[in-house]
């Protein structure tokens, strides 16, 4: 079976190479905490996604304002939005972070397939407060420098990481990182299959080691959110199930208070 991991890493250099990070727009970075809102969050703290694509389900959202949907995002209780701009697989951009950027003040995360330190400048540039960094991608040897070095790269630019794992190994190497953020990532990249049973295995088996824990991936209704807080995780990256719905706000409040 092919590893789409890889595939997703094939397309990423082909994007990078084709000039797509290059741009001249340069928004001053507002400084917020991901990390800290999350923990001062009163309610569930619920990572709101604009994307308008994912290979598994095809398109999402065929109409997507990146302005408009930020701000139901924040209404609606996010306590921050992460913006696909990887364009091959999730037809992201560059401009829907920099639209939802103008009109939020919740801290965003640029969510891609990051391999050089190139796509983590331009992350800055463009107004994101974090990046996402995939270790299965350091472990593959994909990525131009170690996890370590582009953790100090990504503070060094002002920027907060989530580290996204989805196995026992990358977890226990994560959370000994000085990543802001540890995900698991309950779809497995390789085969794009999702278990939230991987949130709950990882946390059993595992010390945190006081870091914030993100659960990703699969979560569709209130029930699975409440699950995953069961098993320890203290924040919830929820895409799919909230562009899939006409009304955005009222979405997120389920997954907020519930």
């Amino acid at each position: 079976m092919s590893d789409f991991l890889d595939t997703l890493a094939m397309d990423a250099t082909k994007t990078i190479d084709s000039g797509y990070y290059q741009t001249k727009v340069s928004i001053k970075q507002p400084k917020i905490s991901l990390k800290q809102a999350i923990l001062s969050c009163k309610a569930n703290p619920v990572i709101t996604e604009i994307k308008a694509a994912s290979p598994s389900l095809g398109t999402i959202r065929t109409q997507v304002n990146p302005k408009e949907i930020a701000r139901a995002m924040e209404k609606g209780g996010a306590v921050g939005i992460s913006v696909l701009t990887e364009p091959t697989h999730f037809h992201g951009s560059l401009s829907t972070l920099i639209q939802a950027r103008e009109a939020t003040k919740l801290p965003i995360i640029m969510k891609d397939i990051i391999l050089v330190a190139d796509q983590i400048e331009v992350a800055a540039q463009i107004g994101a407060n974090a990046v996402l960094l995939i270790q299965a991608l350091f472990d593959k040897g994909c990525s131009e420098m170690s996890v370590d070095k582009t953790i100090a790269f990504a503070h060094s630019n002002g920027l907060e990481v989530l580290l996204e794992t989805h196995t026992d190994g990358e977890f226990r190497f994560a959370v000994e990182t000085k990543a802001d953020l540890v995900g698991i990532n309950n779809r497995n990249l390789a085969t794009l299959k999702i278990d939230l049973n991987t949130t709950k295995e990882i946390l059993k088996n595992n010390n945190s080691c006081g870091k914030v824990i993100v659960s990703e991936s699969g979560i569709k209704t209130p029930d699975d959110l409440r699950f995953l807080r069961e098993c320890g995780a203290k924040a919830f990256l929820i895409g799919s199930s909230i562009m899939l719905t006409e009304n955005i706000e009222e979405k997120v409040k389920e997954f907020v208070k519930a």
